[in-house]
């Protein structure tokens, strides 16, 4: 009894996997959540000392800059994004990259309740909030060596121009701009498969509207 019952949920899951493409990712999942992050302007961006990367301090939230893109950890969730308003791609736990996990507790604005008696100068203890099992996978998060640590990757000042009705809500458009004023190439590797998925992306959708445009000019 217990084997059909595993069978069927590994058949379950299979038949999941295959229906909904779009929401599993091994990465940094589609831009296509909102998280209720809604600012009227570019936020101001600070080095946390030590660390390439930026905290917001100005903001009541969870915001962060780093290798070319925005995180936010909100609501138990990382979240990551190539504009400062979203829309935003969930983020594996498995994935989160290792200087994003390492920032100490007193750069989160808005920290959730369990981070309570951590100390402020250290990250959080991600391996009590996750469990063993990613622990394991992710052996060594927590060890720095500052010698190895990049330097911060300039924010997309370009950005500043684009807000109010100005910010562009669409994925595609928002890829134009970045690839036509940010000439950042990102250094973390999972930071490095999304933007290569993200043009892989843009360009077949170019692809596709060109074949659609073609086909109706036969038509005509």
């Amino acid at each position: 009894m217990l084997k059909i019952r595993h069978a069927i949920l590994v058949l379950g899951m299979l038949l999941y996997s295959v229906a909904t493409p779009a929401q599993v990712s091994i990465g940094i999942g589609s831009p296509h959540v909102s998280i209720g992050i809604n600012l009227p302007a570019y936020p101001e961006l600070r080095v946390v000392p030590g660390y390439p990367v930026y905290y917001a301090p100005r903001l009541e939230a969870n915001y962060f800059f780093y290798d070319g893109m925005y995180w936010v950890y909100q609501d138990d969730n990382w979240y990551a994004s190539s504009w400062y308003n979203g829309p935003w791609g969930l983020v594996e736990p498995a994935v989160v990259p290792v200087y994003i996990l390492q920032i100490p507790v007193r750069y989160y604005r808005q920290p959730p309740t369990y981070f309570r008696g951590w100390r402020s100068d250290a990250p959080p203890r991600w391996g009590d909030h996750w469990g063993r099992d990613w622990e394991q996978n992710r052996s060594g998060w927590d060890r720095r060596d500052r010698r190895a640590a990049p330097p911060p990757a300039p924010p997309p000042a370009y950005q500043r121009k684009y807000s109010g009705d100005r910010y562009p809500r669409q994925v595609e458009q928002q890829d134009q701009l970045l690839q036509r004023n940010y000439r950042y190439q990102p250094r973390d590797p999972v930071v490095r498969q999304h933007y290569q998925e993200q043009r892989k992306g843009q360009g077949k959708n170019q692809g596709q509207r060109k074949g659609k445009g073609q086909g109706q000019d036969r038509n005509r």
